[in-house]
């Protein structure tokens, strides 16, 4: 059955509105996935704070020419749908990669927008194995702190070789 022109410029307005704040969005192949997986997959991704839309490409596309993303648009086989968040920048591409894990040859990342940039699957996919920011975090401190880690244990041995002596 045809959408009509008003319920095609509906969909372009809703992911228009989506897209507007999101710091990042990624392009999902989805094809095979059962309306259970898909509703606790939203269900999942809703509680990360990211988004997941399912529309024609057509209208995803038009909706993007409505931004100013550099480069070119990947090709998008198949069944589509759009995840994105407005807050950590690599959490929707995260997210689905993760899901993706648990439904094998379901969910598959064909491309996306990172910092304005039209990207493909592989750098999508690189972007997707980054940890959040805490644990990046963590990683810093622990960079920071282990020379002079090293420098106490050092002291500490200096100091019980004396002792002993």
């Amino acid at each position: 059955m045809a959408i009509s022109k008003t319920k095609k410029q509906s969909i372009v307005e809703t992911i228009v509105k989506s897209i507007k704040s999101a710091t990042s969005v990624v392009f999902v192949c989805f094809s095979g996935l059962s309306v259970s997986d898909a509703t606790a997959m939203r269900k999942s991704l809703r509680e990360q704070g990211v988004g997941y839309y399912v529309a024609k490409k057509s209208l995803i596309r038009r909706a993007l020419d409505k931004y100013n993303y550099k480069g070119e648009l990947p090709e998008i086989p198949g069944e589509i749908a759009i995840v994105w968040g407005d807050g950590d920048i690599t959490a929707p591409a995260r997210a689905i990669y993760e899901q993706g894990k648990k439904k094998e040859n379901t969910l598959t990342i064909v491309g996306g927008v990172f910092e304005n940039v039209y990207t493909d699957a592989v750098k999508m996919q690189s972007i997707a194995t980054i940890p959040p920011m805490p644990v990046l975090r963590g990683m810093f401190v622990n960079v920071i702190n282990a020379p002079l880690q090293g420098l106490v244990i050092a002291l500490d041995s200096i100091r019980k070789s004396k002792v002993q002596v």
